[in-house]
């Protein structure tokens, strides 16, 4: 018997893959380069804390001392790809964010986030862990 995958799963794999290895690349690793490899324009960025555009992006990474993006979860769903991460070095403290990413033919060019700061699961009123 063969099992044929339906597209719209294999599109969520191919985007997040292409999320991870973009965020890896360009925040794990500062290579600015890879904003031209995963990401396109016009790029639609919905923070609070960025303008749109790929040269915001451009102008903050090298400044970003220290960041770390840990992804703890990743979901996708068509277009639209969903990561929910312990971040350090982007506040005092550790954050805990969800970033939304849109693509477009296989590049970046949406972005939606919730930024908070991290809370030890101590700390809680449930004693669950934030991320």
């Amino acid at each position: 018997m063969t099992v044929t995958e339906h597209p719209e799963a294999d599109r969520a794999r191919r985007n997040t893959g292409i999320v991870l290895t973009a965020m890896r690349e360009l925040f794990g690793e500062k290579d600015l380069t890879a904003l031209d490899r995963y990401w396109a324009e016009p790029y639609v960025q919905h923070s609070p804390h960025m303008p749109s555009g790929l040269g915001a992006l451009r102008a903050a990474v090298p400044d970003l001392r220290g960041f770390r993006w840990e992804p703890q979860r990743i979901a996708a769903q068509g277009d639209l790809v969903f990561t929910h991460s312990i971040v350090h070095g982007w506040a005092p403290g550790p954050v805990a964010i969800a970033d939304i990413f849109r693509l477009e033919d296989g590049r970046i060019v949406e972005h939606w986030d919730v930024v908070q700061d991290l809370v030890p699961p101590e700390e809680t009123v449930s004693g669950n862990p934030m991320v």
